[in-house]
């Protein structure tokens, strides 16, 4: 398991949402790339980012941010925001992204999704954000009736491999992971998950480090605040 620090964008500026609320805001600085410079230079393997924008309005709205991330950095990025078509994909891939983060369309869309994974397999990333414990979309502000195994077990045949599972509940709280929920549904499923949402201290890594296919946990939040110093975490969980 990796600690994976994560960028969220909204208007071009890093910036932390509270349980994905637009309106609890909190910016952490104006140069996305510095900061992505600065979790490469403290040891991350990788990084996460997100584009607030995107997720909120149905497609990519950062491209310079996270082009500039990508190509600043040595290490792989993950996007995700809005990824809703497979020429979207192609272009952040195009732009020096590793993967892809689908979201809302793979829960609205089984079919579309389905396709997705077919052409771009190990590229792409399930996002699944769970509030109550039911997949949430469109920046978290609807929920649908389908539970996180549900949606997982749905696309594994197509050819979803890992899974980022956040609760909404939990993130940028700094209140701790849903740990339970998460192993499980690396269990039910069999893929690979990343954790996401609440990570508060170095000791919620190790709860979740102590469950089989738990391969990252994305911490936002508690880098930001110093509550987690990543060059601990990394030396903690090399990988």
């Amino acid at each position: 398991m990796i600690p994976i620090p994560a960028i969220d964008l909204q208007g071009g500026r890093c910036v932390r949402l509270s349980q994905g609320d637009f309106d609890q805001e909190t910016v952490y600085g104006d140069d996305p790339v510095a900061m992505a410079l600065r979790w490469q230079g403290l040891g991350a393997q990788r990084l996460h980012v997100i584009d607030l924008d995107g997720a909120r309005e149905g497609s990519p709205r950062n491209h310079d941010a996270i082009a500039g991330i990508a190509a600043a950095l040595a290490i792989p990025v993950q996007v995700g925001g809005g990824i809703r078509d497979a020429a979207t994909v192609e272009k952040l891939l195009f732009l020096g992204v590793d993967r892809c983060i689908l979201g809302t369309r793979a829960a609205q869309d089984r079919a579309w999704a389905e396709e997705m994974f077919r052409t771009f397999g190990e590229r792409l990333i399930l996002g699944i954000d769970a509030k109550d414990g039911r997949v949430a979309i469109k920046g978290w502000v609807e929920t649908t009736p389908l539970t996180a195994v549900e949606l997982a077990l749905a696309l594994k045949p197509a050819g979803a491999q890992r899974i980022i599972y956040t609760d909404i509940s939990r993130d940028g709280m700094l209140t701790g992971p849903n740990v339970a929920a998460t192993a499980r549904l690396a269990a039910e499923t069999g893929l690979a998950v990343i954790a996401s949402g609440g990570m508060s201290t170095l000791d919620d890594l190790h709860r979740l480090a102590a469950y089989p296919g738990i391969e990252g946990a994305i911490i936002g939040r508690a880098l930001y605040t110093g509550a987690i110093d990543l060059a601990e975490a990394v030396r903690a969980y090399p990988g």
